[in-house]
């Protein structure tokens, strides 16, 4: 009798990077860098928005680009059975990362 190994990572908040979920918790944390980076970039273009220092056609384009960005995110974590949660990794003392 086979038994399955599963390689999702564990719902601790730490990413882990044992022998047989190695694929699985670099995948975890390359989206949780992206992730970090998508939303650092989501909040500089509100606050360029806010500051009215772009036109209607930047905002349109910035718009769009930002909701392609987290298509494309929700895609990946599909792919690799990650949730929001599995991104949010915890970093000690400093608390949860996002």
């Amino acid at each position: 009798m086979s038994q399955k190994l599963d390689h999702r990572p564990q719902k601790s908040g730490r990413i882990s990077l044992d022998e047989q979920g190695a694929e699985q918790g670099l995948a975890q944390l390359v989206l949780t860098v992206i992730e970090l980076l998508r939303q650092l970039v989501e909040r500089q273009a509100l606050r360029r928005v806010d500051g009215g220092t772009l036109t209607e056609e930047e905002i349109e384009r910035l718009g769009v680009a930002l909701m392609n960005l987290e298509v494309k995110m929700d895609e990946l974590k599909e792919i690799f059975d990650l949730d929001d949660e599995d991104l949010n990794i915890d970093l000690g003392p400093l608390g949860n990362l996002l």
